[in-house]
């Protein structure tokens, strides 16, 4: 099959890993892909965000599946545009995709559909914010109502800070106040065609920069799968009471999500509570759940995409473990500097289990560079987590980067257990 990845991170570094390793004789392209990428699969630069472009490059290039990675390409309609053109794609139109694009838009759905959340209050002016962060209480919880790449989020104990925070992003439209939810959060990802869903793994996450979960919220540090502290039925019970209803009711409302439903979940006292969705694979548990997927991917996500879910078995996994840490440049979230090179990347991937996934990394001269934030994923597979965890922070002992940080945390709880 002629397909097509969307995207630059480690998210689609991993998609293709996986498709590539089905050994299916498929053809991919990646636009714009990353120095990673481009060392597997031909890259074409392409702006991403532009639907005609899009559609007109995989119509012209006979393209049979467009896999979209990244949110601003489905916030901009880019699946639409395909879709029009005859082609599969896997990822929700524009409308679809607000469910990621606009928190209020998720939290109508939500209501609609009867799924369990905390509750929130949509602000579009200083006041009301201000009033809503009362109402609730600290810890104080506040989001952009929009695309924010990860920054959006604040949660703080700090009302001054809560009230910055709403303050800066009113500038960009309107916030959501939140309750504080305290629980264990899960990382659900649910394939859906429109009318059916499948589930993959659960995977957990660490959004805050530091160890011991200090510091500021970024895109994610690292993640790990299995999730062996969930009780049995978990995974059926958020497709019935979460992941069914918010399909079902954008299928009412004319608007079918088809591609991957995100299910951002805290398990709390009262019981799990969805915190977000998103409308794509998460970065980074996209890089522990497929390494772990025995299905082929490419057929779970061409039957997403042409409607066909509902004659697919469950996706089977694999009984290894999979952790991801993720190597930062100096300075991120708030700034990176770029154009640091990156070396010992060919030690790491010589530990048995381990693969490197890039995230921003260009080749200049033949020197391997950071151009971003989030610049690699070490992932590690083993039979437990201990040997997993063991692995990965070898791995990252050989790989160096000026001013690198990462943390040295990820899935050590479950390693302890």
């Amino acid at each position: 099959m002629r397909i097509l990845v969307i995207g630059s991170g480690a998210r689609e570094h991993a998609i293709i890993t996986s498709l590539v390793s089905e050994e299916a004789d498929h053809e991919l392209i990646a636009a714009p892909g990353n120095a990673g990428i481009a060392a597997v699969v031909p890259v074409i630069a392409l702006d991403t965000t532009n639907a005609a472009v899009v559609a007109d490059f995989a119509f012209d290039n006979d393209i049979e599946l467009v896999v979209i990675g990244p949110e601003a390409p489905l916030v901009a309609g880019v699946a639409d545009a395909i879709r029009q053109r005859g082609i599969a794609v896997f990822g929700p139109g524009k409308a679809a995709a607000e469910l990621e694009g606009s928190k209020a838009f998720a939290k109508r759905i939500m209501d609609a559909a009867g799924v369990p959340t905390g509750r929130a209050a949509r602000s579009g002016t200083l006041e009301e914010a201000v009033a809503a962060l009362d109402e609730f209480g600290a810890p104080y919880v506040v989001k952009a109502d929009g695309l924010a790449a990860g920054k959006g989020v604040l949660v703080t104990e700090d009302r001054e800070a809560a009230v910055a925070h709403a303050e800066y992003w009113l500038g960009h439209g309107p916030v959501l106040v939140e309750e504080f939810l305290a629980g264990q959060e899960v990382s659900l990802f649910v394939l859906s065609d429109g009318h059916n869903v499948l589930p993959l793994a659960p995977a957990q996450d660490y959004k805050r920069l530091l160890d011991d979960d200090r510091g500021p919220n970024t895109g994610g540090m690292g993640a790990y799968s299995p999730l062996p502290w969930l009780p049995d039925g978990f995974v059926d019970e958020i497709v019935e009471t979460v992941a069914l209803p918010t399909v079902r009711q954008l299928a009412e409302e004319q608007t079918p999500f088809i591609g991957l439903l995100y299910c951002g979940l805290i398990v709390t006292d009262a019981g799990v509570r969805v915190i977000e969705f998103n409308a794509r694979f998460g970065d980074p548990e996209t890089q522990v759940v497929l390494p772990r997927l025995v299905t082929p991917l490419s057929e779970l996500l061409f039957a997403a995409a042409t409607g066909r879910l509902g004659s697919m078995p469950l996706p089977e996994f694999s009984d290894d473990v999979a952790l991801s840490v993720v190597l930062a440049s100096e300075g991120y979230p708030e700034g990176a500097p770029t154009g640091r090179a990156i070396t010992g990347i060919e030690t790491a991937e010589a530990i048995h289990g381990v693969h490197v996934l890039h995230a921003a990394t260009s080749l200049v001269d033949d020197t391997l560079i950071a151009i971003g934030g989030r610049v690699l994923n070490v992932v590690a597979l083993g039979s437990d987590f201990t040997e997993a965890r063991s692995r990965a922070y070898l791995a990252l002992d050989a790989i160096e980067l000026e001013g690198g940080q990462y943390r040295t945390d990820i899935a050590s709880r479950v390693a302890d257990e």
